[in-house]
């Protein structure tokens, strides 16, 4: 199957820059490229994109504001978000975390972290991280705005195996990571991932972290020996 995928840049020579590496691909193509994020919704939309290569500043509709409309739409319920930021901006990474994206990069990223970072966006693997940006997960997260924080309880649903799974995903382990920690198969660590997700109506791995820190499961500075 080939992605499809949008780029969302004001950046002409970027996106071009982009293109070139991506259409080179055999698993993958870009179907649409967008000034600003009011056109990558819209071609989004029409062009059936996989997934958006999305920049967060931009002219008109901001990278934030685009991927918060692409993931209230139900219509677009299978694309994906990647965003693509700085990570000295704490406060625009998060928000674009509970916009809805699925992972993020910095513009500085090379060409093949890029390249596998669209590929895991695409089949919901993991939540694109270095360890520099799980950090900053971590820490942001636990220090929600007022009023932000979601109701421990809303966490009932899952049975202890999917609790511990989430946990670890919330750190950013990959599923093969997971499961050597857990003496589990790849496989059986994201059944739990996908069935708490499916409690928890979060629509990715990026949303299940989102949780796991906003309810408490998670917390800043700790460890999962």
């Amino acid at each position: 199957m080939t992605i499809r995928v949008l780029l969302a840049d004001d950046q002409a020579l970027l996106r071009g820059t982009f293109r070139l590496l991506i259409d080179a691909q055999p698993d993958m193509e870009v179907v649409a490229e967008a000034a600003n994020g009011r056109e990558a919704v819209r071609l989004a939309r029409s062009e059936r994109a996989d997934v958006v290569v999305m920049d967060i500043r931009m002219p008109e509709v901001d990278g934030i504001e685009a991927t918060r409309l692409i993931d209230q739409d139900e219509d677009l319920a299978g694309v994906k978000v990647l965003v693509l930021t700085t990570f000295e901006v704490d406060e625009f990474v998060i928000e674009a975390l509970r916009a809805g994206a699925s992972g993020f990069l910095g513009k500085g990223v090379e060409p093949a972290q890029l390249l596998d970072a669209i590929r895991l966006v695409e089949a919901d693997e993991a939540l694109l991280s270095p360890a520099a940006t799980k950090s900053l997960i971590a820490r942001v997260m636990a220090q929600p705005a007022a009023g932000d924080l979601a109701d421990p309880a809303r966490l009932a649903t899952l049975t202890p195996r999917e609790r511990e799974v989430m946990s670890l995903v919330a750190t950013g382990l990959s599923n093969d990571e997971i499961a050597e920690r857990l003496f589990v198969t790849p496989v059986t660590v994201k059944t739990h991932a996908n069935r708490a997700m499916a409690k928890l109506g979060a629509r990715d791995r990026a949303q299940l972290v989102v949780i796991a820190y906003e309810t408490g499961l998670v917390r800043a500075g700790e460890r999962q020996e």
